[in-house]
């Protein structure tokens, strides 16, 4: 059977397994299974793909910023994080809402995950917007929004996926999160302010004060040395993202048992089961969606596609258009991992000959799985969300509408300004001046033994 007939077929069982409500992990596998299947290969290959694809050094670090997450949520960090943005602004219009949006970035910047992120912060959050009288619906869903910066600003666990995946460097990577972050960030806060001007939400009532803000940033100075030490360490060379991993976990141990003591001993076996929960579900997805990202090189289905597109538009920019719409509507039934380990290897070798940068791209994929943890039915914000704040996904759903317009907005003007994405990574650049060789060994043959020039990184903007 032809390559591109066992595709599409693939892609209708998926398609129809995730309808049936089969969990993404079993219906990437079924997929994956009925495309080797039709290819007369051996079943075993997806054994022997599932395990060699997973054993990366660099795939450690997954596990463990999951528990650093996790260890720094129960060690009463997000406490002194929340109170630390509340000391600046919690007093202004809407204020408990920009303290919510302040407050998922710094934690983003610590735990490297979204979920991690809703969970910690608005177990605080959204009682105490409640109380002041913001409408529930609207905490959850600004909650859950905000939480998804969880993965756009590092360090994060699909940029993690995403570097691996496309062959780049992942403290690269993590440089080009920084702006979009901030962007996203501040999207979300004018979303705010505009909604509860409309609303007439108030501040938390408690007055600006100098020596407020020094107080709750001394309280949290361990907290905010976490993102410093982190990124610092991988930046500077210190150490890799894998190793940065570990040190967080140490860290949050050593905070949260002798600094903060909030943890305690008898805490740790449940932390670690819920790590291991959270870990043991994006492992078996990643394992399953490697097997049928191998197949599509070896079927050359990225060639394949790369040629039936660029015979209708050889416009990057209308490419790129294409895949903010089409990772929109898939991102309603696809996890983020999944979405990272498909969409990768079948756009990013189109748009690399057109002269993208692999880190414009993958802001790009990564905004589009934000929009995907918080557009319903599979995503996991709004489930995390509903759990808090005890109201209906319809509910939450409606209200999450003005965040989902924020972050497309985004994602969109970032696609035309390329320029916000690279910036700081050409700017800590450190390589000599030179040819570097990307090795691509999930781009077509086209474009996989091309040479890039440190000019290149920029190049098409």
């Amino acid at each position: 059977m032809e390559p591109m007939a066992v595709f599409f077929i693939a892609m209708m069982i998926f398609v129809v397994t995730l309808f049936l409500k089969m969990p993404i992990a079993i219906s990437i596998g079924v997929s994956s299974l009925s495309a080797l299947w039709m290819s007369d290969i051996s079943p075993a290959y997806m054994a022997q793909i599932c395990f060699t694809g997973l054993d990366s050094f660099t795939y450690l670090a997954i596990p463990m910023f999951i528990l650093a997450g996790f260890l720094m949520e129960a060690g009463g960090i997000s406490k002194r994080i929340v109170d630390f943005a509340m000391s600046f602004v919690g007093n202004i219009t809407g204020g408990l809402g920009i303290v919510n949006v302040l407050a998922c970035m710094f934690f983003a910047a610590i735990s490297g995950s979204s979920p991690a992120t809703v969970a910690a912060i608005g177990s605080m959050m959204i009682p105490s917007m409640v109380e002041k009288g913001y409408d529930k619906d609207f905490s959850g869903a600004l909650t859950a929004t905000a939480g998804s910066l969880g993965i756009l600003i590092p360090p994060s666990i699909p940029m993690i996926i995403y570097a691996v995946t496309a062959e780049i460097s992942i403290g690269d990577m993590f440089l080009a999160g920084f702006a979009p972050g901030a962007l996203v960030g501040g999207a979300l806060i004018i979303t705010v302010y505009i909604i509860a001007k409309k609303r007439n939400y108030k501040g938390s009532g408690q007055k600006f004060s100098v020596n407020n803000c020094f107080k709750t940033f001394w309280s949290a100075k361990w907290a905010l040395l976490v993102p410093i030490i982190i990124l610092g360490g991988i930046y500077s060379g210190k150490f890799t993202a894998t190793e940065a991993a570990c040190i967080a976990v140490i860290y949050a141990l050593i905070i949260g048992l002798f600094v903060h003591k909030e943890l305690k001993f008898n805490q740790l076996v449940d932390v670690v089961y819920k790590a291991a929960i959270t870990t043991g579900s994006v492992i078996i997805i990643l394992g399953f969606a490697t097997v049928l990202s191998r197949w599509l090189t070896m079927a050359q289905i990225p060639r394949e596609i790369s040629e039936l597109i660029l015979s209708y538009t050889d416009s990057r920019l209308m490419i790129l258009l294409i895949f903010v719409v089409m990772i929109m509507i898939t991102g309603m039934f696809m996890e983020t991992a999944a979405q990272i380990l498909i969409y990768t290897p079948l756009f990013l070798p189109i748009l690399v000959q057109l002269g993208v940068s692999p880190f414009h791209f993958g802001i790009i994929l990564i905004i589009g799985t934000e929009l995907a943890l918080v557009t319903p039915p599979v995503g996991v914000n709004l489930f995390v969300a509903r759990s808090i704040t005890n109201t209906t996904m319809v509910k939450l759903s409606r209200a999450v509408a003005p965040f989902l317009v924020a972050l497309f907005t985004v994602q969109v003007f970032l696609v035309f300004v390329p320029e916000i994405v690279l910036f700081v990574p050409e700017y800590f650049k450190k390589k000599p001046a030179g040819e570097v060789q990307i090795e691509a060994p999930h781009i077509p043959e086209a474009v996989q033994h091309k040479v890039y020039k440190e000019s290149d990184l920029g190049e098409g903007t």
